[in-house]
């Protein structure tokens, strides 16, 4: 009976520690605090530590969300190859602490149908952690070098690339582009180890992801 007694005694803090430390996920709304992206509500991102409208959406929830340019990012021409027009871009999306992109796969190595990195003037092997940015992304080889963390939306896994090349998001549809069309603004093109890394089946072909610099 006494240590029953001690028992209902004790209950009441158990309790309270339980309450009190249990983790919270707290969820913000415009102009919050946030670190994270699942700490903004509906279809805002965490920009700078606070919640926004994403930018590559277009929503207009928060009336204060920064924006990167005037008008924001517009075609800079078109370019007609293969029957069809695309858009060129000299701009990409802003780049946040989780920038919304598009992952493709792309040969880096000597053969692979692109030529050398724009960065290094040289040839990587495949089982590098690399890629190549949008035009807008890649700032005119000021990326050069850095390293991104890139996560995958659809496995939750992260990984760390090293930029070494440009995804010409202004030109296209010749030798040097490997026939391809200019690359679209939102692309992070990925070696075949970052498709692996994440976890990601390269023959799917495109795979939603975000990124920011280390």
């Amino acid at each position: 009976m006494k240590y029953f007694g001690a028992l209902l005694l004790a209950l009441p803090i158990v309790i309270s520690i339980t309450l009190f430390s249990s983790p919270s996920h707290a969820i913000s709304s415009c102009n919050g605090p946030c670190q994270t992206l699942d700490d903004c509500t509906g279809q805002l991102i965490c920009i700078n530590g606070r919640c926004h409208d994403d930018p590559n959406v277009g929503t207009h929830t928060c009336p204060n969300t920064p924006s990167p340019s005037r008008g924001g990012c517009r075609p800079s021409g078109t370019m007609h190859c293969h029957g069809q027009s695309y858009p060129k871009y000299r701009c990409s999306p802003p780049v946040t602490s989780f920038t919304r992109a598009t992952l493709t796969n792309n040969d880096f190595s000597k053969g692979g149908g692109s030529g050398a990195s724009e960065c290094d003037g040289r040839f990587h092997k495949n089982s590098e952690l690399i890629v190549a940015l949008s035009t807008g992304w890649y700032a005119g080889g000021s990326r050069c070098g850095d390293r991104i963390k890139i996560t995958s939306t659809k496995t939750g896994r992260s990984v760390m690339a090293k930029v070494v090349d440009e995804c010409d998001s202004m030109n296209g549809c010749d030798g040097e582009h490997d026939d391809d069309p200019p690359c679209r603004n939102n692309i992070v093109d990925g070696s075949n180890a970052v498709w692996h890394a994440l976890g990601l089946d390269i023959e799917v072909g495109e795979e939603d992801v975000t990124w920011s610099m280390a």
